[in-house]
């Protein structure tokens, strides 16, 4: 099971734009080799910011609305958004680093890890066993 819930655009504006924490959305695709790379990633990410920031996922082809919206012309897409805004993006395959882009606009809003960049570490556990499988 995924750490990083759907979103549809029925409960983006609620999910995303009046969040009380930074958030992360991954647009992907169930067809997209590149999306299914990061999954194991975003889902660490999601678990170690469990309370801080929220990690979220939009199929570009089931909600095109959302995706033509925020210009999204590749995928997989990180948009981060804080405040209802987008205050980074990534475009493209992202180990580690997505941790700490989330982090710095966690630490941004008030709501920084105290357990440093990474979380707790899985992260890069996983990002680590990911490129050996490579």
């Amino acid at each position: 099971m995924s750490n990083a819930s759907a979103v549809t655009g029925a409960s983006f504006d609620q999910e995303v734009l009046k969040s009380d924490v930074p958030v992360l959305v991954d647009f992907w695709a169930v067809w997209c080799n590149p999306c299914k790379m990061i999954a194991p990633t975003l889902d660490a990410v999601a678990a170690d910011f469990a309370g801080r920031a929220k990690v979220l996922k939009v199929n570009v082809d089931e909600e095109q609305d959302v995706a033509q919206k925020y210009n999204i012309r590749s995928i997989p897409t990180l948009l981060f958004f804080k405040d209802g805004k987008v205050t980074d993006q990534v475009v493209g395959v992202l180990g580690p680093q997505v941790a700490r882009r989330l982090e710095a606009v966690a630490a941004a809003a008030g709501e920084g890890d105290q357990r440093g960049p990474l979380g707790g570490g899985q992260v890069a556990l996983i990002v680590e066993r990911a490129v050996e499988l490579l």
